[in-house]
């Protein structure tokens, strides 16, 4: 028979570790959403790491080539551009981040952006005449093109700089006002930096007006400095905006993470919370979300939470994969779907038939019994929408990784 004190010392001892367990979902580490910071950047230190020494060498008055992340939905491309943002702020530059929406204007989508970067650079140097010059040239720009109204709500109380941004010609306008802003950085010795998501929204003849500003002002060493990000076919599209957008820019691709970077990236935030998880609990997370960035969160924070007093185990592991993949249907992957047509859905249904890789836009038309001619506004229309993409002339692939599986999930007959 137990004694009163042992069984006292017991309750206490047990509740001390109810309440102190480190699996506490209070405590849970990571961050399922999109674009938030994951509490381990695991797989994207080197890419980082690449951008600081240009934000550096361009602070120092030093060329350096601009970067553009291409990458599938939940890559990471997102969180890197902020925490290069914040890098960025951190070094004393007057950095936005910007998101492209489908349709958008490039201006609707600079004008603000430079607005509040030349008024807060004016602000803190007051006297720099380069700065009110660009202020003025901005002006200039904002009356030789038809603003949007409902995109951009923007006045600007200067006179215009006559012969500056107003010729009516995208491409040079747009060069006379990214060198203004340069030459204002300059001057000010308040370096810039412009980062825009979502770039593959971006019609060829913004990208092209883009590209001109940015190499006028790499030409004159001046210190601004761009960063990118977007779908796979980015890369594709920018070549065909202009010639020399591959010397104009370094590409990056962005991928999954291998097993040792996926391992990292749930053990770490696990440990640094005085929690454990098994190897055979991160090698069933890595076989389900095969190292894709946003899954891993998802999968780390339902199995967080589903864990016991011995840590992450296998049998949690397990449990968080068909809560993760149900939670995944009815947001991430539903939310896309819904925006398709019939046709649409019955497009992407026969591409996941034939698996998550690339695949030849001639099998998709054979599995549907059509042509490819016929297939092919639907085919253009996905692209559009960002469901797929085409690595290559003649291939379609998934935009969204796992996504086959969650078509044959939705679809299943």
């Amino acid at each position: 028979m137990y004694s009163p004190i042992l069984l006292y010392t017991a309750i206490l001892r047990y509740t001390f570790l109810y309440l102190a367990r480190a699996v506490d979902p209070n405590r849970n580490p990571f961050n399922p959403g999109a674009g938030v910071m994951p509490p381990e950047l695991a797989g994207r230190y080197d890419a980082l790491e690449g951008a600081i020494l240009t934000l550096n060498r361009i602070r120092r008055g030093r060329y350096e080539r601009s970067f553009v992340y291409t990458g599938l939905r939940g890559v990471g491309k997102t969180v890197l551009l902020r925490e290069i943002r914040n890098k960025a702020r951190a070094m004393g530059y007057q950095a936005n981040m910007l998101e492209a929406r489908d349709g958008q204007r490039l201006a609707d989508l600079l004008i603000p952006a430079i607005r509040s970067a030349l008024l807060e650079i004016d602000r803190a140097s007051r006297t720099v005449e380069a700065v009110k010059r660009s202020l003025r040239v901005l002006r200039s720009f904002m009356g030789s093109i038809e603003i949007d109204a409902g995109a951009i709500s923007v006045s600007l109380d200067v006179d215009p700089e006559p012969g500056k941004a107003d010729s009516g010609n995208l491409e040079q306008d747009i060069a006379d006002l990214l060198l203004s802003v340069g030459e204002a950085a300059k001057a000010a010795g308040k370096p810039v930096s412009i980062l825009i998501d979502e770039m593959q929204y971006l019609a060829k003849e913004d990208l092209a007006s883009l590209f001109r500003g940015i190499h006028a002002v790499n030409q004159e060493e001046l210190p601004l400095v761009f960063f990118g990000a977007g779908l796979p076919q980015l890369a594709g599209q920018s070549g065909e905006a202009k010639s020399y957008a591959e010397r104009l820019f370094e590409f990056i691709p962005l991928d999954h993470l291998s097993e040792e970077d996926t391992y990292a990236a749930i053990r770490g935030p696990v440990e640094s919370e005085l929690a454990t998880i098994t190897d055979e609990a991160l090698a069933e997370v890595f076989t389900h979300t095969r190292g894709y960035p946003y899954f891993l969160q998802e999968w780390g924070y339902n199995a967080w939470n589903l864990a016991d007093f011995d840590g992450i185990t296998l049998d949690a592991a397990r449990r968080a994969t068909a809560r993760s993949i149900a939670k995944l249907d009815g947001s991430f992957f539903r939310v896309r779907f819904d925006r398709l047509t019939p046709s649409e859905r019955e497009y992407m249904r026969h591409l996941a038939d034939l698996g998550e890789g690339p695949q030849r836009t001639s099998d998709v038309a054979a599995r549907a019994q059509k042509t490819v001619r016929s297939l092919g506004t639907i085919r253009d229309s996905l692209i559009k929408k960002g469901m797929i993409f085409s690595p290559e002339h003649g291939l379609v692939a998934f935009t969204v990784p796992l996504f086959d599986a969650f078509m044959h999930r939705v679809m299943p007959g």
